[in-house]
């Protein structure tokens, strides 16, 4: 291949990565290039090259894919969190589900699975591989009707501008540099009017926005919720420093926000990419707010963890509930249980819920939202889910009917899967927000004596090219 880096190119995009880049291939070479879909002939030119791949910006589309849409955000390209707004929404949503199944297929081993809608009687996929294997069909992918203004939560970065102004946004990919927006339209709008207000503070009394290289400025961030069930709104300004000066005018001016509810500053004078410190100071209000995910409530600090789209986390819970299927007679762990979400969902319909999670603070915020909906039939352990698990049923022979796991990124501890597989629930209901550790555990799990019944993708980050999977397995070992 001829093509050295800063060369100019066409290129036609013919698949997406993981992470939603386009990808093309010219000359058998494979080039990756942001902000390109599907069915897009483009201009590149070449950023960054490696023997088998390179890494190319997009510089015009030349014939747009039928897929292809004009971008709702002016920053949508620079900013870099959207990485799919540029794609027809529905376009978006069986990229997705495309993206699951290949790599459940692929990696999971799954050769029996088909997508919604495919036409069984035509398989193509090895369908004498799979012939003693009913066929698993994917459920439809979980959607939004309004894919915009779903984020419940947000926190902007203040900084200077080159002419020494107050600005706030969001850093560009792999950058620390601010892209100046404060109307982001996947958050709410209550943001913009109180990223103005926080401004206009600043620069009355000249208060100055943390600069990373000299480690010197006042605020670093601004925290905000909102309740999508209450309306209650949360505002945490992030503080090089231990005090807030003129926290009477902050208060003031922040109280003209319909909803308004909790202000409090934290404090981070840490050299860190980490945004929140330990410290919380309140200045008005309870130092939390409250939302409901169906009918439990939940108490919701700065602190604490809460899924940012509780739309489509209501609709992801409650299809993990109903793959659980439970009649009020089980026994259920639910593992990398967070603040409690899954499982005290799941406690209206089990006898018994056991959460596990590693964060103290997340087991604290489980116990006090258990207590708040007077829920009695679960109980929270602190530790790591491979090591609480083994202890509960090696030495104290606790027994599970269900075991629902809903891990970080990187999946299931092995040591985890392998006391799931020896204590052999009934079934086990795996919820994950990363598609390729899900397949390689799926196919752990299925080699132990499982086997994939029912999967449903849910689309909790529209316009990203992220997507949560639930997988119902059931044990067949005789």
């Amino acid at each position: 291949m001829d093509i050295k880096k800063n060369d100019v190119f066409e290129l036609t995009i013919e698949d997406m990565s993981e992470s939603g880049e386009g990808v093309g291939k010219l000359d058998g070479y494979i080039w990756f290039v942001k902000d390109a879909i599907i069915g897009d002939r483009i201009e590149a030119k070449a950023m960054k090259m490696k023997k088998n791949y390179g890494f190319a910006r997009l510089l015009q589309v030349l014939e747009p894919s039928a897929g292809r849409v004009k971008e709702r955000c002016p920053v949508a390209r620079q900013c870099g969190g959207c990485q799919l707004q540029m794609m027809d929404y529905d376009e978006q949503l069986k990229f997705k589900e495309r993206k699951v199944y290949n790599n459940l297929k692929r990696i999971g081993g799954l050769e029996n699975l088909y997508l919604p809608g495919e036409d069984l009687s035509g398989d193509k996929n090895g369908l004498s591989a799979a012939a003693e294997q009913k066929p698993v069909v994917m459920e439809p992918i979980i959607g939004m009707e309004e894919p915009w203004r779903y984020r419940n939560k947000a926190q902007f970065p203040f900084g200077m501008n080159r002419e020494n102004q107050v600005i706030t946004g969001f850093y560009a990919g792999r950058t620390h540099c601010i892209i100046e927006n404060e109307d982001c339209l996947l958050g709410v709008r209550e943001n913009r009017e109180i990223l103005e207000i926080v401004k206009a503070v600043m620069n009355q009394y000249g208060m100055k926005p943390y600069q990373e290289e000299t480690h010197s400025g006042l605020v670093r961030h601004v925290l905000i919720r909102k309740g999508f069930k209450t309306g209650e709104v949360m505002v945490c300004l992030v503080l090089n420093g231990k005090k807030l000066p003129h926290s009477d005018v902050f208060v003031e001016k922040l109280l003209e926000v319909p909803g308004m509810t909790s202000i409090s500053y934290n404090v981070n004078t840490e050299k860190t990419n980490v945004i929140l410190g330990r410290e919380i100071v309140n200045l008005y209000g309870p130092g939390y707010i409250t939302d409901f995910i169906g009918n439990v409530k939940y108490r919701i600090s700065p602190l604490s963890f809460y899924q940012v789209n509780p739309i489509q986390t209501e609709r992801l819970y409650g299809t993990a509930l109903e793959y659980a299927g439970l009649t009020g007679e089980e026994t259920v762990w639910d593992l990398y249980c967070g603040i409690g979400t899954i499982s005290l969902f799941l406690s209206q319909k089990a006898k018994k819920v056991y959460g596990v999670e590693i964060v103290p603070q997340a087991i604290e915020d489980a116990r006090e939202n258990a207590a708040l909906n007077a829920i009695e039939n679960v109980e929270f352990f602190v530790g790591k889910a491979e090591e609480v698990l083994p202890q509960q049923y090696e030495k104290d022979k606790v027994y599970a009917d269900v075991i629902v796991v809903d891990p970080p990124r990187k999946g299931c501890d092995s040591v985890c899967l392998d006391t799931i597989a020896r204590m052999g629930p009934k079934k086990v209901v795996y919820v994950s927000c990363d598609s390729a550790t899900l397949a390689r555990d799926v196919k752990y799990l299925r080699e132990r004596g499982y086997e994939v019944e029912r999967v449903r993708c849910c689309d909790m980050f529209p316009m990203t090219g992220h997507v949560e999977t639930v997988v119902l397995l059931e044990w067949k070992a005789q």
